[in-house]
């Protein structure tokens, strides 16, 4: 086991991680940078070094500060968390030369599956079934419209490089195909440095449903089921939940196992998440994301697997300490993204927190590094908690949801929790019946 790790992250994620560390008798540094100089992880880590002022591109992402900060304490290995340097190949590969462990997959399985393009065929290869659509990048309108013929309207195009709904556009017919394709290309070159696309079927009403695994690089991996994340609000999701009310056991089992084979065969190393589309019973793979995921606590509820603490065991060498059939699901739990925007117009909204409460009982859970006082800075993502919470059934988990929002207080800045207050009053959310285009047509048409 390590005996001392840095945590190259922020906000909740980065506590989160200290949390499990401190469980498991690791010794932490935090990193941080001069606009987080007083955020929770950096008063509780037993180490802490500034590496830049606040742009990311100063701190959370210059990869030699990182390093440098490994080296002055001595840590052996580093947490990326998720978001900033969390998929980066490049990051894995100089940590391994500087013989510090990346907590994470191999460099070979980021790459991999960080290219769309290459991670769409991998996945094809190993059985996973993916969306119609190019073979790989579409360079031409021409080649976009036998693409958009052969595979029959609407599509949608994507960048490869893509995320967060960037360089992604829809063509309802071959008339909006040209301009949807390079208003892509435009978009991609500006966010990723990288303006190639590709074209998929784009699906008219699917959910967004996503499997966790967890492998130990040695050839053996698991699946600990799936998580419903098909409330987004442009492409980012807001609520997610797990079992997804849209499958049974049976089609559970069986896209798990064939997630888990495929993982198995890459001798994939810590957890990873394989996400799908879901329509008219048919799974279509999207994308995997190679690192911890914002809404694993929902999985950690249902299974009683403390993903960070597995994620620090592999990396450290141990082999994989279940089989599948050790894992057994219990109840329901939600995870609703608690915010510092305005919960109509979504405006971030950073200030000071003049007081701020939690709450708490049974099957409730927060992970938020808030406390009273705390500035929220306004150079990162508005996520300031996660409110997670548990019940034997469905119905009981909304219950609690609903009681535990009503408890929750955050003085002096705005949040999205009337949003959620108002979801729990809808009759399709409270009978999971959603997609992915659910809440931007429900925001569409509802004012606060």
């Amino acid at each position: 086991m390590f005996d001392k790790i840095l945590i190259a992250n922020r906000g909740e994620i980065a506590l989160r991680v200290l949390r499990a560390a401190r469980e498991l008798g690791i010794q932490t540094v935090a990193v941080h940078s001069t606009a987080d100089a007083d955020a929770m992880h950096v008063k509780l880590a037993d180490e802490s070094v500034c590496i830049g002022p606040p742009p990311a591109k100063d701190s959370y992402l210059n990869i030699p500060a990182i390093v440098a900060a490994c080296e002055i304490t001595g840590a052996e290995a580093v947490h990326p968390g998720y978001g900033f340097l969390s998929e980066n190949a490049k990051f894995a590969e100089i940590l391994k030369s500087h013989n510090i462990k990346f907590i994470g997959p191999s460099v070979e399985n980021i790459r991999t599956m960080g290219d769309k393009i290459e991670a769409k065929r991998t996945a094809k290869e190993l059985g996973i079934p993916i969306v119609p659509g190019s073979e790989g990048g579409v360079h031409d309108i021409a080649t976009a419209r036998k693409v958009g013929k052969d595979i029959g309207y609407p599509v949608i195009i994507k960048a490869t490089a893509g995320g967060g709904g960037r360089g992604m556009k829809v063509a309802n017919s071959e008339a909006e195909l040209e301009l949807a394709v390079s208003t892509a290309q435009s978009e991609a070159k500006a966010a990723f440095g990288n303006g190639e696309v590709y074209i998929e079927k784009y699906l008219e009403k699917p959910r967004h449903i996503e499997i966790q695994i967890l492998g130990d690089g040695q050839g053996r991996a698991i699946h600990l089921g799936e998580r419903d994340c098909s409330l987004q609000r442009r492409h980012q999701k807001i609520w997610e939940e797990a079992h997804s009310p849209a499958l049974n056991a049976k089609q559970r089992d069986e896209i798990g196992a064939r997630v888990s084979n495929a993982m198995a065969k890459m001798s994939y190393e810590g957890v990873g998440t394989i996400e799908f589309l879901f329509e008219n019973n048919e799974f279509y793979f999207i994308e995997m994301n190679t690192r911890l995921q914002v809404e694993h606590p929902v999985t950690e509820a249902i299974t009683g697997l403390d993903l960070v603490q597995e994620q620090i065991r592999v990396a450290a060498g141990a082999a994989l300490a279940y089989k599948q059939s050790d894992i057994q699901f219990s109840g329901h739990a939600i995870e609703c993204r608690i915010n510092a925007e305005n919960p109509l117009t979504f405006i971030p909204s950073p200030g000071k927190v003049n007081d701020v409460h939690f709450p708490g009982g049974l099957g409730v859970r927060v992970d938020s590094a808030l406390y009273s006082g705390y500035r929220i800075p306004p150079y990162y993502d508005s996520l300031i908690g996660k409110l997670i919470v548990f019940g034997k059934s469905r119905a009981e988990c909304m219950m609690r949801l609903r009681r535990s929002l009503s408890e929750f207080v955050v003085d002096g800045v705005e949040t999205t929790i009337p949003l959620f207050q108002k979801l729990l009053a809808e009759p399709d959310i409270l009978d999971g019946h959603y997609d992915i285009h659910w809440l931007e047509k429900y925001l569409a048409r509802t004012k606060m």
